[in-house]
């Protein structure tokens, strides 16, 4: 600490919550904004040190706030003696984390008193905080610097379970940031810290291909943080990746089926057009296939078309009331099936064979449970499972396929976990899975959904994160939007990270709640610029705030802040993943 660089002083009026901090002559043209300050003081007869981060300078000068004075100031702009001469500045801190040193080393403690004026306070550097951390160094993961500074912000992501490096519980955690604003990029990387653990599942729904860029075959390797979350840094840490994409999801469920049917334009090519009557249409359907001896997964194929037609022939009075709707049903129905005795192929027989290649079994195939059961429940050394949606099923519309199909799938899998999830919580057992869900805006918005598929899946998310947290199973839900996410998820949110382009609006007042009103944190957080604004790659700067117990330097819940890194080699030597 003698040799760290001194920056201020202890002035007056400071309290527990809040120091104030004059900033010595020698350091007044420092960029001091961002920096994390060390102090030493003691308290109850032992040496701690606490630190804070300076989210904010501010300059004052008492003699030209004289009315007279600056009129001077006004007509000479500079006034002799007074200008410069006697300005002083000066910062507020909040302290984030307080050190006391006892026989085991450095321990957590707490800011019980203020320390007197004058206490000199210094800057934190890397050596510093690994002789204050020593304790902790392998639970330490870096996912950039410190705010403003060249110092790495140490952080630590515990598995969901007990034991060492533990939680003891899982966490919901929410990435937010506009887009370019390096969220994604942030969103891999601590995939990767929690990938250290080898007994915690992680489960990836990945509706663009974000996280699958990097992790399917033939993906390119890692050449930039965008594909940080790759093949060779995951066995680095021996872990493997297996990603499902449509092709080889296995889908077992009648109510699905039915709904596939009425998105790929089934019931609309048998003559019912509108929607209300297709969901009606599709309901009884179900009812038959679930109860059916004739039809079943194992047999589907264009013979089991024609039960299924017979059926829909035979209730077309009950979805539709008029004669007219009904007739037009039954005229339809046969119309297709003398078709198929005439061996010409239709339309609607193309459709069903679209979709019956979705339920039916085939090599390298396998069902929602047994991905989660083969990947996440039985396998000591549990691969990152990507579910990778992103490529549109032939045959179904774009509008069909994001806001039906998907929801339909998706809603599968959450179900699947979360049941699962309950099973080993009634056992006594930890699930210890974190799910990442990208794009959530879009499956978990404020206010009601019309769809009802989508409906259902934002309410299964909705009690999922006020239920699944003591069995074990965390969510990590990655947003353009703050305002726009429910709020219900927000307000579980136990772990936050801020990206750039939240200032405005409704997402400042959210931001604005979640922090505690700090206006020194806000006013930096909107000093973030945009990466996009920098004159090239190699300069971009990603900022982020962060809130909750993601760092040793924040367990007094103060919001820190740092720059995420944008070397790919850099960030891979300050966690030891070097893999060339």
């Amino acid at each position: 600490m003698q040799r760290a660089e001194r920056v201020g002083t202890l002035g007056s009026p400071s309290s527990t919550g809040t120091l104030s901090v004059e900033i010595l002559e020698t350091a007044v043209s420092k960029k001091l904004v961002g920096e994390m300050i060390l102090f030493n003081f003691i308290q109850d007869s032992k040496e701690h040190f606490g630190l804070g981060q300076i989210n904010e300078v501010i300059l004052k000068n008492k003699w030209l706030e004289d009315p007279t004075m600056r009129a001077l100031a006004r007509r000479r702009g500079n006034v002799n003696q007074v200008s410069g001469m006697q300005d002083t500045h000066r910062a507020d801190v909040m302290v984030s984390a307080v050190f006391g040193l006892g026989e085991k080393g450095f321990e957590p403690s707490v800011l019980g008193t203020v320390p007197p004026t004058g206490t000199m306070l210094h800057l934190v550097n890397d050596e510093i905080l690994d002789l204050l951390l020593n304790r902790y160094k392998n639970e330490i993961f870096y996912l950039g610097r410190i705010y403003g500074s060249e110092t790495k912000l140490p952080m630590w992501f515990k598995h969901f379970g007990t034991g060492p490096a533990g939680a003891g519980e899982a966490y919901h955690i929410g990435v937010f940031g506009r887009t370019g604003s390096g969220k994604s990029v942030l969103a891999k990387m601590i995939t990767l810290a929690y990938a250290r653990h080898a007994d915690m599942g992680i489960f990836i729904l990945d509706p663009q291909g974000e996280f699958a860029l990097g992790l399917g075959d033939g993906a390119p390797g890692i050449k930039s943080m965008g594909n940080v979350l790759c093949k060779p840094v995951l066995r680095k840490l021996g872990r493997e990746a297996v990603v499902y994409d449509i092709e080889n999801i296995l889908l077992q469920d009648w109510y699905l089926f039915t709904h596939f049917l009425k998105e790929f334009g089934f019931f609309s090519d048998l003559g019912i057009k509108y929607e209300d009557y297709q969901e009606i249409a599709a309901d009884y359907l179900e009812d038959f296939l679930r109860d059916s001896g004739t039809v079943s997964f194992q047999n589907l194929s264009e013979e089991t078309l024609l039960p299924v037609l017979d059926y829909l022939y035979r209730v077309a009075e009950k979805i539709y009331a008029g004669k007219a709707g009904y007739d037009r049903v039954r005229s339809n129905v046969d119309e297709l099936k003398q078709k198929m005795e005439e061996g010409t192929f239709s339309r609607t027989q193309r459709t069903w064979n679209t979709v019956i290649r979705f339920f039916k079994w085939s090599s390298g195939k396998k069902t929602p449970a047994q991905i989660i059961n083969d990947h996440v429940l039985t396998p000591e050394k549990k691969p990152v499972v990507v579910i990778d949606l992103s490529k549109k099923a032939e045959g179904v519309s774009e509008i069909s396929w994001n806001e039906s199909i998907k929801p339909l799938i998706i809603g599968t899998f959450l179900g699947a976990l979360v049941r699962e999830a309950e099973n080993h919580y009634k056992e006594g057992k930890s699930l210890n899975t974190l799910v990442v869900i990208d794009e959530a805006h879009r499956f978990v918005p404020s206010g009601r959904l019309e769809n009802r598929n989508s409906e259902s899946v934002r309410r299964t998310l909705i009690d999922a994160v006020r239920t699944t947290r003591k069995y074990g199973l965390g969510w990590m839900f990655i947003s353009q939007t703050l305002s726009s996410l429910d709020r219900e998820i927000v307000e579980q949110l136990r772990i936050s990270f801020f990206g750039f382009g939240l200032s405005m609006g409704s997402e400042l007042r959210s931001l604005t709640e979640i922090i505690g009103g700090s206006q020194s944190a806000m006013n930096l957080y909107q000093s973030f610029r945009d990466p996009h604004s920098s004159f090239d790659l190699e300069s971009r700067q990603y900022s982020f705030m962060t809130v909750g117990p993601v760092s040793p330097l924040s367990f007094a819940g103060t919001p820190l802040f740092f720059n995420a890194f944008n070397d790919v080699g850099e960030f891979l030597r300050a966690n030891n993943l070097e893999i060339y």
